[in-house]
């Protein structure tokens, strides 16, 4: 019989984390509940977890700067991705009327998502809390008959709420994309078309856009670059780079180059792009 992969995620059961790595794995897994992104971390390094489950950048709200830090220190490998859409709903108890709503509660980012909706209802109180998910079973275990939480279908299904309102986002091409940690590097997946690395280079001039040259010159494309400071150095910084390719040879080729002129150079992972939304 084969062995539950353990999954440990930001959040509780039914939050979007849990959504991802359903996506991913499937749903025969058994998922870890962490209260941080570091708890997800900790659990995975003392070999507590198989994989973690991080969002690592949204479409509207963007990078999750602190998450990059955490993947190089603990030095984790980053063995796949997922993209998942994110669709907000309005969720209320059985037998609760919109007009019986005072408060609506959820994530500060999925507030921020929701912001037509609520002009067209100033009203409503708005309550910020730390996940989506959770603000759905609070509803069910206080029976709040006067609050309505934002989140997903799967905390609907989960915690037996109705859906008041659906896709209230007001951007409905709105993603969030997460990455797949494993503690070690494998080489199980020899499908790889994608890679990130990180990196340093000189503040000199010319220096990042060399490094930048060799990539093009191989045709690696670089699907996105974030930068972020060295703790305590002024004007150093690590350099985080997502890259795809075609031609396997030109990529190892590129890196190889590119060793020369970096330095804490280190491919975090190579995996396979999934580009399914």
């Amino acid at each position: 019989m084969k062995k539950q992969a353990r999954v440990a995620i930001q959040g509780i059961k039914a939050s979007f984390h849990e959504e991802a790595a359903f996506k991913f794995f499937g749903k025969d897994i058994q998922t870890i509940e962490c209260d941080s992104f570091k708890r997800t971390c900790e659990h995975l390094e003392k070999g507590e977890a198989d994989f973690v489950v991080m969002a690592i950048e949204n479409s509207i709200a963007g990078s999750l700067l602190p998450n990059y830090t955490l993947i190089r220190e603990y030095n984790f490998a980053v063995v796949g991705e997922v993209y998942l859409p994110i669709q907000l709903h309005l969720l209320a108890l059985p037998g609760v009327k919109f007009e019986d709503v005072k408060t609506v509660t959820s994530h500060p980012i999925a507030i921020r998502q929701c912001v037509d909706f609520f002009d067209e209802f100033p009203h409503l109180k708005v309550v910020e809390s730390v996940d989506t998910a959770a603000c759905a079973k609070r509803i069910r275990d206080e029976q709040l008959t006067d609050t309505v939480a934002i989140a997903n279908m799967l905390a609907a299904e989960l915690y037996g709420l109705n859906v008041l309102e659906r896709r209230i986002e007001s951007n409905k091409k709105n993603y969030t994309r997460f990455l797949i940690l494993q503690k070690d590097k494998s080489d199980q997946n020899k499908e790889i078309n994608k890679a990130s690395i990180c990196f340093q280079v000189g503040n000199t001039a010319g220096a990042l856009a060399r490094v930048l040259n060799i990539f093009a010159e191989n045709e690696v494309n670089l699907t996105k670059i974030q930068s972020m400071p060295v703790l305590g150095k002024r004007n150093e910084y690590y350099f985080y780079v997502d890259m795809e390719w075609t031609d396997l040879e030109k990529y190892e080729n590129a890196i190889r180059r590119t060793l020369k002129f970096t330095v804490n150079f280190n491919i975090m992972g190579e995996y396979e792009r999934n580009d399914g939304v």
